[in-house]
């Protein structure tokens, strides 16, 4: 039986380790960390009984995957669906707010509820052809072309200085900048229109889901469909040079799929100088610098929809958004910073002690940042949700310096794999149809480092194992796998 060795448990190495266990190959998945699931994990981090998500907490991308889909996770796992996408609260006790009801946003946007129809009901009602546009390479005739046009019009529409004029009230425009500032892209950007456009156009389609119990249950589901087929997934095992692993013997079909920085390629004892160019000029962006919160209760926000919302973009008017992401892309922070918070006790009674709550916090930093961002985001959530720093039991901070360390895909602690510009979204990490190849027999690259670029959907995997199946002349389809 051939072997097929995946390093990396994150979403992506698991999906390509699902897709080739069901193939018959004898799968084994390293992970260097001591637990599984990189980008989807979940532990007790401030005090006991509060379970923070390590790296990814809402997943909008998760069930309108084809993988994901074709695996049925919306199945094997149980999901929160709130009838709230996203939340924008602004001063004043104002709020955007993002219903998964396309009408009912609007609605509530004054002015602006035609324009925010025209923005996204016609993105949001063919969101399987946004998916398909945005969920593989780019270097093809998409299948819905009449929604890629329109997908890439209105990325012109928010990408560029247009978008400042494009939404007039500051519920509308708050809505718009919170989700487009998900791509730690300079504003704007057509990268980051792209990445907020799909994103909106999710949260008016399927929502924004999340797991009961937290990430760690998408790789528990994994493992065991692993398991089951006959795969095995090791912890603890840190692979830094491919020139001294034992993955087997490519002459005879064996495989190797790389679910982490391509960096790792520079390693192999046979790489083509000039694809070690190509890597080696592979760009890292901006960071996050990450903090846990256990809190004594739910979080007091001054508008009563937001506490509604697990997902509360937190930055005030679009214009601080907007200077808040620039400050960073030039190597800066604001000091009154872009916070992405989650607060997934709001409908997750597993998540905290009984009357107590988590929150998961973020903001964009420069590279390799040492900054506590502890007190830049208790300030800037205090502002909308008065009372709150009392509420803080425990935290727990993650500068940007130290996430290479609790996953070494996340180089300078970049959580998006790579820097979300255009050129990139073409050259992830090379130009060509199929960038998940490599030019060392057997060995493929699934990670976020590659198309479709970051987001738990598993499609990076996907393609990874897709292309190792067809050129050991094995082709298979997800109804091949799953049907």
């Amino acid at each position: 039986m051939a072997r097929a060795t995946i390093i990396g448990s994150g979403p992506n190495g698991l999906a390509a380790a699902v897709a080739l266990a069901r193939s018959g190959y004898e799968v084994r998945v390293l992970e260097a960390s001591d637990t599984i699931g990189g980008g989807v994990r979940t532990a007790e981090n401030t005090l006991p009984g509060f379970l923070h998500d390590i790296c990814a907490a809402v997943h909008p991308a998760a069930l309108s995957s084809p993988f994901f889909q074709a695996f049925g996770l919306a199945e094997r796992i149980e999901w929160i669906l709130p009838e709230i996408s996203y939340a924008h609260p602004l001063d004043g006790g104002r709020a955007g707010i993002a219903w998964r009801d396309i009408e009912r946003t609007a609605a509530g946007l004054g002015v602006d509820e035609r324009a925010w129809l025209a923005l996204l009901r016609p993105l949001s009602s063919h969101v399987e052809g946004v998916v398909d546009f945005t969920g593989n390479q780019m270097l093809r005739i998409p299948r819905d072309p009449l929604t890629a046009l329109r997908f890439a019009l209105r990325m012109l529409d928010q990408g560029t200085p247009l978008a400042r004029r494009s939404l007039r009230t500051d519920e509308a425009a708050g809505l718009m900048s919170g989700v487009l500032a998900h791509a730690n892209t300079p504003m704007p950007s057509l990268a980051g229109a792209a990445a907020g456009l799909l994103l909106a156009a999710q949260a008016h389609a399927g929502g924004w889901m999340y797991p009961r119990g937290g990430a760690q249950r998408i790789a528990d589901s994994m493992v065991a469909d692993i398991e089951a087929h006959g795969g095995t997934v090791e912890s603890g095992a840190h692979v830094t040079d491919l020139g001294t692993l034992d993955w087997g013997d490519p002459a005879r079909g064996d495989l190797l799929l790389l679910n982490t920085s391509p960096r790792l390629t520079l390693t192999h004892p046979d790489i083509p100088a000039g694809y070690a160019r190509a890597i080696s000029g592979y760009r890292y962006g901006p960071a996050a610098a990450k903090v846990d919160f256990a809190l004594d209760g739910p979080i007091p926000w001054a508008n009563a929809d937001v506490a509604q919302a697990p997902t509360v973009h937190v930055g005030g008017s679009a214009a601080e958004v907007w200077e808040s992401e620039n400050a960073v892309a030039r190597g800066r922070i604001s000091d009154r910073p872009y916070v992405l918070t989650v607060q997934p006790s709001v409908f997750d009674p597993t998540r905290a002690p009984e009357g107590k709550a988590v929150l998961w916090t973020y903001i964009h930093v420069p590279q390799n940042s040492d900054l506590d961002a502890t007190e830049l985001i208790t300030r800037q959530v205090e502002r909308f949700a008065p009372g709150f720093r009392d509420l803080i039991l425990a935290h727990h901070s993650v500068p940007a310096s130290h996430r290479e360390a609790i996953n070494p895909s996340e180089i300078g602690g970049d959580i998006l794999g790579g820097a979300f510009t255009i050129p990139q979204a073409l050259r992830r990490p090379v130009l060509g149809t199929a960038p998940w190849r490599t030019p060392m027999r057997g060995v493929y690259l699934a990670s976020a480092s590659t198309p479709p670029g970051p987001g738990v959907n598993g499609m990076a995997g996907w393609h990874a194992a897709r292309t190792a199946l067809k050129d050991a002349g094995r082709p298979a389809s997800l109804g091949d796998l799953f049907g």
